[in-house]
């Protein structure tokens, strides 16, 4: 199996980009606004993943997103990793060699996924496109160009919530490292119960949820 640990410390470094602290009422416009209301409108959601690195290597997984605060991405079978949002920060779990990093989202991109009352008119600006039917928004701190940038992608459909459906994002670090998440099989709205968000700490343990 090849090294998965450099692309899944690409993507936490993207998530975990630094944002400007944001007003509870939103300003967002236009398609902003419509970004905005679809984040609003997510309560539990559910998706399988792909990431891919620059070096097309693919990692699968399935994500689960639940607010306030709460997301989990599983990595497939083989992949010694899981990378874990609760408690106001992101945790990355390496149970091979029993590691586990710790990162505050509390003003971060990822945080906007968790956090509804986040403004994004505050560090993000619609990507403009040919293709009306699908919205990207780009996010990051002008002031850190160093913590790089990520860019949302959404498609218009009219059965999502807020009529868009978030189809993954685009992580770019500040080595040009870049990394691609795709979304399928999105499901909004299912219970999901906390324990989904539980993991088995490696230091103490040595095994793995």
């Amino acid at each position: 199996m090849f090294n998965t640990r450099p692309a899944v410390i690409a993507t936490i470094a993207a998530l975990s980009v630094a944002a400007v602290p944001a007003p509870a009422v939103a300003q967002a416009s236009g398609d902003l606004a419509a970004v905005q209301k679809h984040l609003q409108s997510v309560e539990t959601m559910t998706a399988s993943f792909s990431q891919a690195d620059r070096n097309g290597k693919v990692l699968t997984g399935v994500l689960t997103l639940k607010k306030p605060g709460k997301l989990r991405f599983q990595y497939e079978k083989g992949v010694p990793i899981l990378i874990v949002a609760e408690g106001g920060a992101l945790t990355f779990i390496d149970y091979s060699v029993k590691q586990v990093q710790r990162w505050p989202i509390k003003n971060s991109p990822l945080g906007v996924l968790l956090d509804p009352t986040r403004d994004i008119t505050r560090y993000a600006k619609l990507v403009p496109g040919y293709d009306q039917r699908i919205v990207s928004v780009e996010a990051n701190d002008p002031k850190h160009p160093e913590y790089g940038r990520i860019t949302l992608v959404f498609v218009r459909n009219a059965g999502a919530p807020g009529g868009l459906m978030l189809q993954g994002w685009v992580a770019l670090d500040s080595q040009n490292n870049r990394t691609t998440i795709r979304l399928t099989n999105q499901k909004f709205g299912d219970a999901v119960s906390d324990n989904t968000f539980r993991w088995n700490d490696p230091r103490r343990t040595g095994g793995r949820k």
